[in-house]
């Protein structure tokens, strides 16, 4: 178990991840024997932090993050690259017990990436403690035949007693020999975390491209900031009956993209509480979401933004595989 660090870096709480320049070099080529690359998959319960921790090893926003359950419903590859490795964080939907088609899809992919990846990372939420969710992804995580690294996470939210109390019962749960407190979104402990986890990969070339931060097509890491902005602004059912797809983007200037994205709902009330009382609800998503896509897309941008109703969306196989839900 590592040691508690002295002192956390403080950043701004919005901020999507700390870049730690000392990270990235000048990147060998691919086909270099001496070179360590590969995927680690993160596991954990539903808002453990796996998305925070996943933007602040790439040092990039390549997954959007919020405080609601099913943030993320696919599975999300940032990439690392520095001069002598390759690290491909694979960020997984949280596992839960599928109650529709939608969190069925979502389950059967973190299942299928852990049997692809060269490490696990189980991703604890130490604010929460160590729980019997986090026991029984453990014991599945027992049964991949590979590494298994445990980090805990929002250790800034605990006490110094309290870390050392949820380290000790993370250090009991089953599985990984090492176990790292850190907090992803401060920043703390996670470039020892990296470090470990690239003397985990096996050797070999590169997998991607060494500017390439994440393989997400444009569309869907569009669509994702789209919703994300949905997602900070909603409360009860809205957060999980929502989702957002891009029906085009076009660039009819050098210095503009037009975007033309539909939020899809599940029943008319749900379309009225998006919209909001004088449309002022989706003006006000529109507008923080529209900030989000020029800073992605590096241009001024015309939002249009719709909602639409589409009933049992979740439950709909072919919406799913419209939205590219896997």
């Amino acid at each position: 178990m590592t040691d508690l660090p002295d002192e956390e870096p403080t950043a701004d709480d919005d901020a999507p991840g700390v870049a730690y320049d000392g990270w990235r070099t000048a990147p060998l080529e691919s086909g270099d024997v001496t070179t360590r690359s590969g995927f680690v998959a993160f596991a954990g319960r539903p808002n453990a932090g796996k998305s925070t921790l996943t933007n602040a090893m790439i040092g990039a926003k390549v997954a959007i993050t919020s405080d609601k359950p099913q943030t993320t419903r696919r599975a999300i590859r940032g990439v690392l690259t520095r001069d002598d490795a390759q690290l491909v964080v694979v960020d997984l939907p949280g596992v839960q017990r599928p109650r529709d088609s939608l969190t069925g899809r979502m389950q059967r992919r973190v299942e299928s990436e852990m049997r692809g990846a060269d490490v696990a990372l189980l991703v604890l939420n130490g604010a929460e403690g160590v729980g019997p969710g986090d026991r029984y992804i453990a014991k599945q995580l027992a049964d991949l035949r590979v590494p298994v690294v445990v980090a805990v996470n929002k250790i800034d939210r605990l006490s110094r007693a309290e870390t050392l109390e949820v380290l000790v019962a993370a250090a009991e749960i089953g599985v990984g020999e090492d176990v790292f407190p850190i907090s992803a979104r401060k920043g703390t402990g996670v470039p020892a975390l990296v470090e470990h986890l690239v003397g985990l990969l096996p050797r070999g070339p590169f997998f991607f491209p060494v500017d390439e931060r994440t393989d997400q097509p444009r569309h869907v890491l569009l669509a994702e900031l789209v919703r994300e902005q949905i997602l900070r602004r909603t409360f009860q059912e809205i957060p999980h009956a929502v989702e957002v797809a891009i029906e085009e983007v076009e660039r009819p200037k050098d210095d503009l993209h037009v975007v033309v994205a539909n939020a899809w709902v599940e029943s008319p009330s749900q379309k009225g509480i998006l919209i909001g009382a004088g449309g002022r609800m989706i003006r006000t998503i529109g507008t923080a979401a529209r900030k989000e896509l020029e800073r992605e897309l590096g241009t001024r941008v015309h939002l249009d933004l719709q909602v639409k109703v589409r009933r049992n969306w979740r439950s709909d196989e072919t919406m799913l595989d419209r939205l590219e839900i896997d």
